[in-house]
């Protein structure tokens, strides 16, 4: 009978073939320890591009931000740490994790307010959410300044929750001002 698989001779080493597994599965602990270490390293600086925010220096502003938490509960992205922001920093901003959630205080009343827009209430404060494709973006409307949060899709209502509340505990609220 014909045999497709050829005997090893009896004096072929098998050294080799165990260099050549012990090197392959070094490789692959390589690849995973730098994935790893690429992945749990700080994240640099976040860079906004300015807006227009004539209330950003305002003491609700500044108080506001002083308030805000160190963390975020990113869902599904883990805790999101607040980040550093880039030079030049514009006032009444924060951010937390990549993609990140971004904050802004201060900036104009949105031209999307109006007397029948539909807002929704999140821990006593009252949002208007804006249409802003790639980012699911909220303005709170009934306080003394408007705030925006800017949320990546992935990381779910969570951010928003805990912002809420702190504006809620930190910003009075007002009625909301709408054109007649």
């Amino acid at each position: 009978m014909f045999s497709y698989l050829a005997a090893r001779p009896a004096d072929t080493p098998r050294w080799p073939l165990g260099i050549a597994l012990a090197l392959a599965v070094a490789l692959v602990a390589g690849v995973l320890i730098a994935a790893a270490m690429v992945r749990n390293q700080p994240l640099g600086p976040l860079g906004l591009a300015p807006l227009p925010a004539p209330s950003a220096g305002s003491a609700d502003c500044t108080r506001l931000l002083t308030a805000l938490p160190e963390k975020l509960d990113g869902g599904e992205m883990g805790a999101l740490e607040r980040r550093q922001l880039a030079a030049p920093v514009p006032a009444g901003a924060a951010g937390w994790g990549e993609p990140p959630v971004v904050l802004r205080c201060g900036l104009d009343r949105p031209a999307e307010l109006t007397a029948t827009s539909r807002l929704l209430d999140v821990s006593g404060v009252q949002f208007l959410e804006i249409a802003n494709p790639g980012m699911s973006t909220w303005v709170a409307v009934d306080r003394p300044v408007y705030v925006v949060v800017a949320l990546p899709p992935t990381s779910g209502s969570g951010p928003l929750q805990q912002i809420a509340t702190v504006i809620s505990n930190t910003l009075p609220q007002r009625d909301v001002d709408v054109p007649h």
